[in-house]
């Protein structure tokens, strides 16, 4: 085996947050001597979400660890299959593949290579030689979806997702919840673009969601979530961005961002493949502050997080349990 399992807690993640002269040392292990490469996710760099914030992550580990690393993305890759044994190839210490839909293409590497170390990031596999990184986004859509249903006042809400597939039905999932826990009779539309990288289909949906009186929409389809956004500030509503910090692709319209620290993730694995503790899988949720709520705009600053803070504060002691699936989904 490669690893041991855990599920790290609240952001001491003890063995994987390395500070003082614990973080000296592995910058002095890995100086001009650790390489890591990455496949990007679909959209690839410029997506102002997913792949961006993993490469700040990378970007971190070499300003503070001194790595090297290199990245492949799939339109110049032409296959994710291709990417990552070009990778392989070079002979990079740690190759990262980001995203769920590299993890196909990512095993089948790993089974050709047995030797070589990979991390699938925001998706779980058994291989041996692939450790995994996860997020609970039910948890943090779930403040979402409790902030839309404060600020709505329309009683209509709406979640453009990019497939309609297990991980982005986690993100519907608890907005729908999230919401019905603030307003029990609110209505949430829901729609799939099957694309995270058409801002127009985006802009498509979230028109014809704001046509049916939403007045909130949250996005979680990469790229053809930015159309959203940008609808919805067109429009006049507001709107919810995910994965990083998202206001300023629609300034007068993003109330918040549900965050998924990918840069955090990506840094901390690094770290902890450097000090040879890179564990076989590790899940990030509300209480090991791995999702949460960007900073509040456009609304009462001080209520939405006196609110938040109580549901978050109920969901990490078990108060509020949250379902990973929509009611009816497959």
């Amino acid at each position: 085996m490669f690893f041991k399992k855990i599920v790290i807690t609240a952001f001491a993640i003890a063995g994987l947050l390395l500070v003082g002269c614990q973080n000296e040392a592995v910058q002095q292990e890995v100086e001009t001597e650790m390489r890591v490469g990455i496949m990007l996710s679909d959209v690839g760099l410029g997506d102002q979400s997913f792949s961006d914030a993993a490469f700040n992550g990378l970007i971190r580990a070499r300003e503070e660890l001194g790595i090297m690393f290199d990245y492949r993305e799939l339109e110049a890759a032409g296959s994710y299959e291709q990417g990552l044994t070009e990778l392989v190839n070079e002979d990079f210490d740690l190759i990262i593949g980001l995203g769920f839909m590299v993890k196909d293409a990512l095993e089948e590497t790993a089974d050709k290579h047995p030797d070589q170390q990979f991390l699938l990031i925001d998706d779980m596999s058994d291989k041996e030689n692939i450790a995994s990184v996860s997020f609970k986004e039910h948890e943090g859509s779930f403040l979402a979806g409790a902030a839309a249903a404060m600020a709505s006042d329309s009683g209509v809400i709406g979640f453009v997702g990019g497939a309609d597939v297990p991980l982005i039905n986690k993100f519907a999932a608890g907005y729908e919840q999230g919401a019905r826990y603030v307003q029990e009779d609110i209505e949430v539309l829901i729609e799939f673009a099957n694309d995270f990288g058409a801002p127009e289909i985006g802009t498509t949906l979230a028109s014809r969601m704001i046509d049916q009186d939403a007045d909130v929409l949250y996005a979680a389809a990469g790229l053809t979530g930015v159309g959203v956004l940008q609808t919805a500030q067109d429009r006049g509503v507001l709107s919810i961005g995910v994965d990083s910090d998202q206001y300023v692709i629609a300034e007068d319209s993003v109330m918040t961002s549900m965050m998924k620290f990918i840069d955090q993730a990506v840094y901390q694995s690094v770290v902890a493949y450097a000090d040879q503790h890179l564990d076989e899988e590790v899940v990030f949720g509300l209480a090991e502050a791995g999702v949460g709520l960007a900073p509040f705009r456009l609304v009462n600053e001080e209520a939405y997080i006196s609110k938040i803070e109580e549901i978050n504060e109920a969901i990490i002691n078990g108060e509020v349990v949250i379902s990973e699936m929509r009611e009816g989904a497959q």
